[in-house]
């Protein structure tokens, strides 16, 4: 029996640390992104758009209290591709 293989786009500590927030919410914002993973906003922003552009999350731009926003939910395909990394996780884990 093999191991399943590991999606590349969660397998990045950032990428997965972001997609495991946000599973956990109905949506979050950059600061608290941010805030939650220690990350520099420049690597944090450089990993959301990998995430969008894998179609992982849906971001939405916007300005509250006249300062941007960016908010973060993940996607349905987004959290098929979570569910299944956790799962091949498991499998390599002997779970």
């Amino acid at each position: 029996m093999g191991f399943a293989p590991l999606d590349p786009i969660l397998h990045n500590q950032l990428r997965l640390a972001v997609m495991s927030l946000l599973v956990a919410v109905d949506s979050a914002d950059f600061n608290y992104l941010l805030e939650r993973t220690g990350a520099t906003r420049g690597n944090l922003s450089v990993q959301i758009t990998k995430l969008k552009e894998a179609g992982y999350i849906e971001v939405t731009k916007s300005f509250k209290d006249n300062y941007p926003n960016t908010a973060c939910r993940v996607s349905a395909q987004g959290l098929r591709a979570f569910e299944a990394y956790v799962a091949a996780i498991k499998g390599y884990l002997g779970k």
